[in-house]
């Protein structure tokens, strides 16, 4: 785009558009946040703890990031299945952004406790 700061004619940099499309689709950074916070947990517990979520909706953004690596399914076939969630190393590396997410989404919107304060602990480490 011309204008923008840091542009050069013929400049070929596109951002990664699927990466970067994952985590924006709805219903999507909240079971990452979760689970960053909290470390692998079933999934009903995960349904529950985030709130006004569909199992439907949960499951298809489980699934799909599952297919894309950012999550593991563990399904041990059992009545009912026993479905564990947890987060890839992939994602895991990410974990100085969730830190400053969390931090931003606290100066933002009030007490880091709300959105997660475990995130300063690490993932599956929660300091409340």
């Amino acid at each position: 785009m011309a204008g923008r700061k840091g542009d050069e004619a013929g400049s070929s940099y596109q951002p990664p558009a699927k990466p970067l499309a994952i985590p924006a689709s709805p219903w999507t950074m909240l079971p990452l946040h979760r689970l960053h916070t909290e470390g692998p947990v079933r999934f009903g517990e995960l349904r529950r703890r985030l709130g006004p979520i569909s199992t439907r909706t949960l499951t298809e953004r489980v699934r799909r990031l599952a297919s894309e690596g950012w999550v593991t399914r563990d399904c041990q076939p059992m009545v009912p299945p026993k479905v564990t969630c947890a987060l890839t190393e992939k994602v895991l590396e990410l974990d100085g952004v969730m830190i400053e997410l969390d931090r931003n989404l606290a100066a933002q919107f009030g007490k880091a406790g709300r959105w997660g304060a475990g995130l300063a602990a690490g993932p599956g480490r929660r300091l409340i």
